[in-house]
């Protein structure tokens, strides 16, 4: 094996784990690294590389000669391309099926390596895809894990082996609503608030077996890495690191990558699975400031027809302005299809889109409010764009995040799972216009300026020389 040349131009292979909402921040990521003066080979399944060019066109992720584009098999059957894979057959087979196409793709790197492409000198996984511990341990070089989710779904992800280990009840429904006591951090937390993959009674669970499975490797990584900054997660961030291998909040990456002057080809690269919509924008710069609901259930969360029908008419009678993003998979087995009385009834005040450019749309200064899943990606750039939140958690850590929304940040207000279009009306109308709108808001513009002024760069820079430390140990050891 070559020894890495610590001299030479770093090289990073970033591998996401294979659905939208852990592409986006992990392609955020590889710029930031690239701009820092690493090679970057980004992985994508093939799947999902297909995707993103037929959403973006067939040159879109022709980049930079020292930042290219990489794929693996995912070892699942072909399905439909324009709809997100099922996540747990997704884990499964990532676990199963993608070391040995990791592997050789790393083989072919460094026996391909020359002046362009350097040997690769460390992987960048996602904390999901912790097999490439086992290939980084092979070539033996440092692995960092970036986990896209809060420092608070993290944190919960963690307790999972002590909740069974203390009650096997409390993983039932009719437990959902005690306090527990003894999370670090995180003082105050029901059950309910807890990722809901612990949430059932099968001990074989993939998904429950799947995270504890990945969180324990987790131990084994030279650097762990959150998209969040500490003043947002202090507590949760501070009991993390006597857990883990150093953690670094680099958050947020979006704001990072703003700041970037790098060439702009690479800035215009992008990750969306499904084709952007820009004509909402300029809808948008017809509308008055804070006027606007925006609505976005994110890529993975699906709903009934019957659930479709209740949010639309409780935007309806709301009576507010609103653009709705409706992908083509959100409702359960079938297209999602609104009732026409609905569509008549708000022609003159919404606007729906199957995709949009999120990042650009919460920004824009008529969105006054945003009807959310809370995944974390959205509940970021929520709160990085000043925007309060109407928050209705579909799975995982969601449920965490809406708990630290509405009961910690201040700035959200949180919808009944088995939502109704009475309920859907009263919390719009009290985020947009009702008696504590105005504190919300200030809030939220408050938790922006902070976000702002969080050293995340700083962060960046001792996560890079935590690795090139670990780097130069292995050569030093002569393991390299």
């Amino acid at each position: 094996m070559t020894s890495p040349d610590l001299f030479g131009k770093p090289h990073a292979v970033c591998i996401p784990f294979p659905a939208q909402g852990h592409i986006n921040p992990m392609l955020k990521l590889a710029k930031l690294l690239h701009h820092k003066g690493f090679h970057i080979t980004f992985v994508s399944t093939e799947f999902n590389h297909q995707r993103i060019l037929k959403s973006r066109g067939p040159d879109a992720l022709r980049g930079l000669s020292s930042f290219r584009f990489e794929t693996i098999p995912d070892g699942l059957p072909p399905s439909d391309i324009d709809a997100t894979q099922d996540i747990p057959s997704l884990c499964d087979s990532a676990s199963k099926n993608c070391l040995g196409p990791f592997r050789d793709l790393l083989s072919k790197l460094n026996d391909s390596a020359s002046f362009d492409v350097p040997p690769v000198t460390c992987v960048v996984s996602d904390g999901a895809m912790s097999f490439t511990l086992t290939a980084a341990e092979e070539l033996r070089i440092p692995e960092v894990l970036f986990w896209t989710t809060s420092a608070c779904g993290f944190m919960g992800y963690t307790q999972y082996p002590k909740l069974i280990e203390r009650d096997a009840k409390c993983i039932t429904s009719g437990y959902l609503d005690e306090v527990i006591d003894w999370i670090p951090g995180m003082k105050g937390i029901r059950l309910k608030d807890i990722p809901t993959l612990i949430r059932t009674t099968n001990r074989n669970d993939i998904m429950l077996n799947y995270v504890i499975r990945e969180i324990e490797r987790a131990q084994k990584a030279s650097a762990i890495i959150l998209n969040t900054f500490d003043a947002l997660e202090h507590d949760v961030l501070d009991a993390l690191s006597s857990l883990f291998p150093p953690i670094y909040p680099i958050g947020p990456l979006h704001f990072l990558e703003s700041q970037l002057d790098d060439d702009s080809h690479l800035k215009s690269i992008g990750s969306n699975l499904w084709k952007e919509d820009s004509e909402c924008l300029k809808w948008l710069d017809t509308k008055e400031p804070n006027s606007v609901v925006y609505v976005n259930f994110g890529s993975i969360t699906v709903m009934t027809a019957d659930q479709l029908v209740e949010f639309s008419w409780g935007l309806a009678n709301s009576n507010q302005t609103f653009l709705w993003i409706i992908r083509p998979d959100l409702v359960t087995g079938d297209s999602a299809v609104l009732p026409p009385e609905f569509r008549s009834a708000t022609k003159e005040r919404g606007l729906l889109a199957s995709w949009c450019p999120q990042e650009q749309v919460l920004r824009h200064p008529s969105i006054g409010g945003f009807l959310t899943h809370n995944g974390w990606n959205s509940t970021l750039e929520s709160i990085c764009s000043g925007v309060p939140m109407v928050c209705w958690p579909f799975f995982a850590e969601q449920q965490t995040n809406c708990w630290y929304c509405c009961t910690q940040w201040g700035i959200g207000l949180e919808i009944d799972n088995d939502a109704k279009r009475d309920e859907v009306e009263s919390l719009v109308t009290k985020l947009m216009v009702g008696e504590n709108s105005k504190e919300m808001k200030k809030k939220a513009m408050d938790w922006k300026r902070i976000a702002e002024e969080a050293p995340s760069f700083v962060n960046l820079e001792n996560m890079i020389n935590q690795v090139e430390n670990s780097l130069y140990k292995a050569c030093m050891l002569g393991t390299g």
